[in-house]
């Protein structure tokens, strides 16, 4: 697990140094107070909340361009530091490590997080003998990518666990697409699947696995990771990322007080409309929003919670988390100035 981490901080420190190089522009226009383009990169048979705002009206002024889909949090992240985007979202322990190799960005809203029906669980065949923290020594646990969201819940599940640095480093976390985790597990290729949302509930439908842990049972509902923005935009455009931050804030409060149905029915209509060739029939599985602060607001909390791990990663050193320099509540009206 030691050499997935210093894996993500290369990788960050890598993408930065392209900053320097030469990046398509911004595409953001509104210097006389017209329409301004935000870039960005979305996910497969899914709709963001960016894309909900548009759709719902909260957008007047604001345009989204998207300009295909990504792999990760980091890696989003990461496009919209260089500005190859203009907006990307991750797992908060992936921000602090871009902020802390030097990128020029803020965390603005929180946009995905965990609560009793939305969550990120680990999974093992119905037949493992896995039982605990420790039957994971030596075995394989299949994460979406290094560095991010899976891997600090795993490490603090095992490391709350008792297990030793040594022992935590023997178990091996493999990054593989969330759509082939499933199978992968099924076909013994990996001993845990790591799974949320949509894929977590068809594999559970499909039967056969058994849950293991979860995020939420560890730590109940949380906010898991916020969209940033780069300084430069928010100093260039400063109405058009408070009305991107709010209408993000608006678009969790409709799905949080929307009927389900209603929100499904929303989102294929969306999906079919944008015709990407993609597929509708796992929106069925939709619980809710998840995020679990109004509006998405960001607290001192959301980072706090993961120091531990950033800091035995050799991520931080410390004390050297410091919350208050990482976000802003600046921009969203429904939480108001911090």
């Amino acid at each position: 697990m030691r050499a997935s981490t210093a894996y993500g901080v290369v990788g960050v420190l890598g993408v930065l140094s392209l900053a320097s190089c030469s990046l398509p522009s911004s595409g953001a226009g509104g210097s006389q107070g017209g329409p301004v383009t935000l870039r960005y990169q979305g996910w497969a048979n899914t709709v963001t909340l960016p894309e909900l705002a548009a759709d719902l009206g909260y957008f007047p002024t604001v345009r989204l361009d998207w300009v295909g889909n990504t792999t990760s949090g980091p890696q989003d992240i990461q496009s919209a530091a260089t500005a190859q985007t203009d907006f990307g979202g991750a797992f908060s322990g992936a921000v602090v490590k871009l902020i802390a190799a030097g990128a020029p960005v803020k965390a603005v809203v929180n946009y995905y997080g965990e609560d009793a029906r939305t969550f990120n669980g680990f999974y093992v065949l119905q037949g493992s003998p896995i039982r605990t923290a420790r039957d994971l020594v030596g075995k394989k646990v299949a994460v979406n990518t290094l560095g991010a969201h899976a891997e600090a819940v795993i490490d603090t599940y095992l490391r709350k666990s008792g297990l030793t640095p040594a022992e935590v480093a023997q178990v091996q976390l493999v990054p593989l697409p969330p759509n082939d985790t499933e199978q992968a597990l099924r076909r013994e290729q990996i001993d845990v699947a790591t799974l949320g949302g949509v894929l977590q509930d068809h594999a559970v439908a499909a039967g056969g696995v058994r849950s293991l842990f979860s995020d939420y049972g560890m730590f109940g509902a949380f906010n898991g990771g916020q969209y940033v923005l780069r300084s430069d935009f928010i100093a260039q455009h400063p109405d058009a990322a408070k009305e991107f931050v709010t209408g993000v804030a608006k678009a969790i409060e409709w799905e949080r007080t929307t009927a389900r149905n209603q929100v499904i029915a929303r989102f294929t209509k969306i999906i079919e409309a944008r015709h990407r060739n993609e597929r509708t029939d796992n929106l069925k599985y939709w619980k809710s929003v998840g995020v679990a602060s109004k509006g998405g607001a960001v607290s001192d909390a959301d980072f706090t919670r993961w120091e531990d791990w950033l800091v035995g990663s050799g991520i931080l050193t410390e004390g050297a988390l410091k919350p208050a320099d990482l976000y802003t509540n600046r921009l969203n009206a429904l939480v108001g100035a911090s």
